[in-house]
């Protein structure tokens, strides 16, 4: 998933860099539909797919990775226009993912662990292109797990499921909105977060450390005030 974002994003560009120099200029100049002091507002539904790249387990289960699953949810997020073209966004949503720890013949279910990423953007607006707004975003992202759930493998063997580490790191952002009536637009995003987290079980018994590197697709509808 992450390179076929990498793949369309490098797509994207190379089709910008295709377009006549007057018609670059139009891209970056031209209106974008929105002013200084714009809020713009999505609600939308997100999948959330972990890409679980550079795992690193060690003690009971040393050598094996670590797996979280896909989530879904609903997000609402909300930017601010200090130009037309530049914005600031701030999103919430929470999604729930089941952990596993697997190698060569086992595959361990750990728990299941709620996630909560507010990331923060800054994004470019350029000019609407026939009746689609694009923008990019470049941000931070702080991931916080809680509500930790224990498998009934950990149970039944009196484990403790420490959980997952709070994890900092940047997120990537491109997307587009379609007016639809009034104020009302159609919204598309995709979000390339980078997160390294860690994990413990049965107080070290297993250790991990993790890049989740999560892709995050969302659809929904937009209202600007």
């Amino acid at each position: 998933m992450k390179s076929s974002f990498r793949m369309a994003a490098a797509a994207a560009l190379m089709a910008a860099t295709a377009y006549t120099p007057a018609l670059a200029q139009d891209i970056f100049t031209g209106p974008t539909g929105y002013q200084a002091g714009d809020i713009m507002t999505h609600l939308s539904v997100i999948g959330v797919v972990p890409e679980n790249f550079g795992s690193h387990v060690g003690g009971l289960l040393a050598g094996d990775k670590v797996h979280a699953s896909a989530g879904i949810s609903p997000e609402l997020d909300a930017s601010y226009f200090f130009t037309p073209n530049l914005s600031v966004q701030l999103i919430a949503a929470t999604t729930r993912h089941n952990v596993w720890v697997s190698g060569p013949g086992n595959k361990v279910k750990t728990g299941s662990t709620w996630v909560l990423p507010p990331t923060l953007t800054a994004q470019y607006h350029f000019a609407q292109i026939g009746a689609v707004r694009p923008y990019v975003g470049l941000g931070v992202t702080v991931a916080f797990f809680y509500g930790e759930g224990s498998s009934a493998f950990l149970q039944s063997n009196h484990l403790k499921n420490g959980g997952l580490s709070t994890a900092i790191g940047p997120s990537l952002e491109a997307g587009f909105d379609v007016p639809l009536t009034g104020n009302w637009t159609a919204n598309v995003d995709v979000k390339q977060i980078f997160l390294v987290t860690g994990k413990h079980v049965g107080n070290g018994a297993v250790s991990a450390l993790t890049e989740l590197d999560p892709t995050v697709i969302g659809f929904g509808v937009g209202y600007k005030f």
